[in-house]
């Protein structure tokens, strides 16, 4: 016989809803050490789909039961991968935002809609394992190192949305180990031409970053260049360029110096500048071969 559903009561509902926002508190305060950022920045990395906040308790959820995430779903949409939840495993929990159709005295639609959240439950590939007699789908994409031209065909695609902020790309041999620069002075942006094709692409991804915003006038040089080298590791990552030994010590660095004091605000603008140019260069078509 089916177990009844017992509803909350409004007492409960606030007390989950007061939970729910510790946890949120909590894993934002756990970014505060250079550590608990790079969990972040890797987490984040991964999970496109997710918001910034919930990539901050899937990390926290994470680092505090001794698991290394790597692909974060729910259980219906594991089914669908050919893998299942193993018997037992705790779910690691996550907000999920519910819109409500408002309605007036009459019972009537208003138009309005409104936006609260709720508690959703997801899991780790760890905690899955293969469903019997099912090829379960390949999780992993191709990681590229940037000493190749794998990728190449970004090239283009970043030229076009620097060119839509107003800047322009240029390329000149640099000497040092300096990749480029943007000059926002002048609008433009410059890279090493003898750099190989897909070390010129992160380098044009973190300075289209700067071209965001993101300048030493409205934060200090440290904050700009975690803000700006943690969207750029997010950015690669979901390209499938490998630059974690170049951009997780790089940012850790930075962060030592001070630049991680106000780290939520930093989270959010971070999302923010990765989405903006993982929907004008990643969402297209690579060139057919």
């Amino acid at each position: 016989m089916a177990r009844k559903h017992r509803h909350l009561t409004d007492r409960e509902r606030a007390e989950r809803r007061c939970a729910d926002r510790e946890r949120l508190r909590k894993a934002a305060q756990e970014l505060l050490s250079s550590e608990g950022w790079a969990r972040w920045v890797r987490t984040r990395a991964m999970f496109r789909s997710y918001s910034a906040g919930n990539c901050m308790l899937i990390a926290l959820q994470c680092h505090e039961r001794g698991i290394e995430p790597r692909h974060v779903a729910g259980f219906r949409t594991w089914l669908t991968l050919g893998r299942c939840v193993k018997s037992g495993e705790r779910a690691l929990r996550i907000l999920a935002p519910v819109s409500v159709k408002e309605r007036d005295e009459r019972g009537e639609e208003s138009g309005n809609t409104r936006v609260f959240f709720r508690a959703a439950f997801v899991f780790d590939v760890s905690q899955t394992e293969p469903l019997p007699g099912v090829q379960p789908t390949p999780l992993e994409p191709p990681s590229q190192p940037l000493c190749g031209d794998s990728h190449a065909h970004l090239i283009e695609p970043l030229n076009g949305f620097a060119a839509s902020l107003g800047y322009s790309v240029s390329s000149r041999s640099i000497p040092g180990s300096a990749g480029g620069w943007c000059d926002r002075k002048a609008k433009q942006i410059v890279i090493d031409a003898d750099a190989p094709a897909n070390a010129r692409v992160r380098t044009l991804i973190h300075e289209c970053a700067h071209a965001l915003g993101v300048d030493y006038q409205h934060y200090s040089r440290a904050q700009a260049e975690v803000i700006v080298d943690t969207a750029t590791f997010v950015v690669c990552a979901g390209a499938g360029l490998a630059v974690d030994g170049e951009s997780v010590p790089y940012v850790a660095g930075w962060g030592e110096e001070g630049a991680l004091e106000a780290v939520t605000q930093f989270a959010e603008t971070i999302d923010a500048l990765a989405r903006r140019i993982e929907q004008a260069v990643l969402d297209r078509d690579p060139p057919e071969a």
